[in-house]
C-alpha cells in the first residue's frame, strides 16, 4: 500500500506558465520544482487524482468542487489578453468530491458540494507545469473563510485516508504574500519568515511543529509576510494530512522577483 506525500506549494503569480515571454527566467526554479513533484508522484505509480486546497477559494464552510468538467476562473487582472483565454481541461471527479465531503462531515466539519466551481489560478497555474496534458482528475477544496489554523489542520487530519487511496493532496498558496511589498520592500520580511518556516517545518518535532503553526502570527515578520493569511492556510491542511511525518523543502529561492524568499514543502516520504 502506497501512502502518498502531501505538499504545500508556492504557486507563483497569476497565469505565469503562459507568460514566459514576459517573465523570462523568473519562474525557472519554480517550474523545475513542479516538474520534480510530478516525477516523485509518477514514481509511486499510485496517483489517480489530485485534491488542491486553493488559496483563491474561500467559503463560510468547506466546499468541494464536484463537477465533471470544471470551467475556468480568471481571478486576476492586468495581464495580457491571451491569459484570459487559457484552457486547462482536466476532468473533475464527482466521486472523489463526495468522498472528501464525507470525510470532513464525519470529522464534524460541515461541507458542501459545488458542481459549478471552475479552476482558479491557484489550481490551474500550479498544475499546468505538473500535469500539462491535463488528464489527471482534479478536485478543489475551499478554505473556510475564518482562516482558523486549528480548523484547517483538523480538516487535513480528516482527509489523511485519501493518501492511501491514490489522492495527491496539494496546498496551493505562497510562503510570502504581501502584494504591497512584492519587491525590494519585502526582502527582509520574506527572508525572516521563511527562516522561521524552515526551522519549524523541518526541525521541530511534530507536536511542537503544530503548536508553532497554530500561533504562526507570533512568528518573526509574520504579519509583514502575510497581512492576510489566505496564502498560508493551505499549508495547514497539507500538514494536518501528514500528521507525524517529516517535512522537506522541495523549492527555495532567495531572489524570487529579484528580492523575495519563497519556498515549497513536502510532508511524508517520496517514492
Amino acid at each position: 500500500m502506497v501512502r502518498l506525500p502531501t505538499y504545500f506549494v508556492s504557486h507563483g503569480g497569476g497565469p505565469w506558465p503562459w507568460m514566459r515571454e514576459q517573465t523570462g527566467a523568473a519562474y525557472d526554479k519554480l517550474a523545475a520544482s513542479l516538474a520534480a513533484l510530478r516525477a516523485e508522484a509518477d514514481a509511486t505509480g499510485a496517483v489517480r487524482a489530485v485534491l488542491v486546497v486553493s488559496s483563491h477559494w474561500e467559503t463560510p464552510e468547506y466546499m468541494v468542487s464536484s463537477g465533471t468538467a470544471p470551467g475556468m476562473i480568471y481571478d486576476y487582472g492586468g495581464f495580457p489578453p491571451h491569459t484570459y483565454r487559457i484552457s486547462y481541461p482536466a476532468p473533475g471527479d464527482p466521486a472523489l468530491a463526495q468522498r472528501v465531503a464525507d470525510l470532513l462531515h464525519a470529522a464534524g466539519h460541515p461541507t458542501g458540494l459545488d458542481p459549478a466551481r471552475g479552476f482558479d489560478h491557484g489550481t490551474f497555474s500550479m498544475l499546468y507545469p505538473v500535469y500539462p496534458e491535463a488528464r489527471m482528475p482534479v478536485v478543489q477544496l475551499s478554505l473556510r473563510r475564518d482562516l482558523d489554523p486549528a480548523a484547517h489542520l483538523a480538516a487535513g487530519r480528516a482527509l489523511a485516508p485519501l493518501r492511501e487511496q491514490g489522492v495527491l493532496i496539494i496546498g496551493s498558496g505562497l510562503s510570502y504574500h504581501n502584494l504591497r511589498n512584492f519587491g525590494p520592500g519585502g526582502k527582509e520580511a520574506s527572508r525572516t519568515f521563511d527562516g522561521w518556516l524552515q526551522q519549524t517545518l523541518l526541525e521541530c518535532e511534530p507536536g511542537q511543529r503544530e503548536r508553532a503553526l497554530l500561533d504562526w502570527a507570533a512568528a518573526p515578520q509574520a504579519r509583514a509576510a502575510h497581512p492576510r493569511e489566505e496564502h498560508l492556510i493551505p499549508l495547514m491542511v497539507a500538514l494536518g494530512a501528514a500528521d507525524q511525518e517529516a517535512g522537506a523543502c522541495v523549492y527555495h529561492e532567495d531572489d524570487f522577483f529579484g528580492n523575495l524568499t519563497v519556498s515549497s514543502f513536502r510532508f511524508g516520504q517520496a517514492a
